[in-house]
């Protein structure tokens, strides 16, 4: 498999340089600064690929991580059949210039939640957490949801309002940063009247209405995607369940089955992520990876811890829940199995991990640091070296 590594690009406080010590020679990375629903152009595309191949290490543009899906699209409105050309044109482009592997997401509003962005580790350091009290609260007593109750058992409900009669100002606000730090695209953020404006447009909306216009996009995307000999891999929700009202379709196994459905080609793929799946207590992920090896062409490999409520907290690679040595063995017999027929490596990245030594303080990317992923690309590394070694 391709050890890669995120980068955000130019704006990341991760340099390249940096990147190449730690042995990764996949980037993951995208052209963040162009709106969404606009054409990557295939000079801005090679100018961000030779700024990748200039850096030391030998590196390269491995997979793009995101071309994004404009919200019309998701919700079925506006110009369809400009963003729908806009998108296929970049994916020409992306083709033209040898990038070939296409992570996007298909969720409402948000790419992905939690609400604390630093919670303490017993040894020090930091970690992504998501507290489905801490959720309520502001569901129920910061956002006002209409309906949002409904949401949550009664014991959740009961400790949000502790929370709420107990948080200030200043939890308030760090409550709606952390939150807010999901929110796609590169720095704009809402207060919560502007999230209620953002919702919106969202109610009524349901499953099916989603899955209706996700289907639609694949129809008009994956034959470009099959004629270019590209790979388009969805991202799993992330958390996997409905939130702040808005409707989530690729959360379990069955989802995924179905995405895969809607239009089965080698070019209707997935980005197997073990942690976005892995919060879902209800998913199997090493056998999520096996029941779907053919079709993943990506991988983020993290970990998280759940607990009874709904809560979770991001572990280290190889603690958690998921049984990261299973997972990996899995992706591994499925890569060997590409090579000996002429296939592509599958290209893998440590996802998240915790903030450690040097990189608190830093103004990396939330759940993106430096010390805290090489650890955990290390520990990935050991895995495969070991099963390798095996047999």
């Amino acid at each position: 498999m391709i050890e890669s590594w995120r980068w955000f690009g130019p704006l990341d406080d991760i340099s390249l340089p940096e990147i190449a010590q730690t042995g990764a020679r996949g980037i993951v990375t995208a052209c963040h600064e162009i709106p969404y629903g606009e054409v990557w152009s295939r000079e801005a595309i090679a100018e961000r690929k030779a700024l990748i191949e200039r850096a030391p290490g030998e590196m390269h543009w491995a997979v793009v991580e995101s071309l994004p899906v404009h919200e019309d699209i998701k919700r079925g409105a506006g110009d369809l059949d400009r963003l729908f050309a806009n998108y296929r044109q970049s994916l020409a482009n992306l083709a033209a210039e040898g990038v070939t592997t296409v992570c996007y997401n298909f969720m409402p509003l948000l790419d992905w939640t939690r609400t604390r962005l630093d919670a303490a580790l017993p040894a020090g350091g930091h970690a992504l957490r998501f507290s489905q009290v801490e959720m309520a609260g502001f569901e129920l007593h910061m956002l006002r949801r209409e309906g949002a109750e409904a949401a949550y058992p009664p014991e959740v409900l009961a400790r949000a309002e502790a929370w709420a009669a107990e948080a200030g100002e200043d939890e308030r606000a760090r409550l709606l940063t952390a939150i807010m730090a999901g929110l796609p695209g590169a720095y704009d953020r809402y207060d919560v009247e502007g999230l209620r404006a953002a919702l919106a447009p969202w109610q009524g909306f349901t499953a099916e209405d989603l899955r209706s216009n996700f289907k639609r996009f694949l129809e008009e995307i994956v034959p470009t995607a099959e004629e270019l000999g590209l790979g388009m891999c969805v991202h799993p929700d992330d958390p996997p369940r409905p939130l702040l009202g808005l409707p989530r379709v690729v959360s379990t196994g069955e989802d995924i089955a179905a995405v895969l459905a809607m239009v089965d080609s080698p070019a209707n793929g997935l980005t197997l992520c073990s942690g976005s799946l892995g919060a879902n207590p209800d998913n199997d992920v090493p056998a999520i990876a096996r029941r779907f090896a053919a079709r993943i062409h990506f991988a983020h490999l993290r970990n998280v811890s759940k607990e009874p409520d709904g809560s979770f907290q991001e572990a280290a690679h190889l603690e958690g829940d998921t049984d990261m040595v299973a997972l990996v063995a899995a992706l591994l017999e499925e890569d060997r199995r590409r090579q000996d027929n002429g296939g592509p490596e599958i290209p893998f990245r440590p996802d998240h991990g915790h903030a450690l030594l040097g990189d608190l303080g830093r103004k990396t990317h939330p759940g993106y640091p430096l010390i805290g992923r090489m650890r955990g690309l290390a520990e990935l590394r050991g895995v495969i070296a070991g099963l390798a070694h095996a047999g």
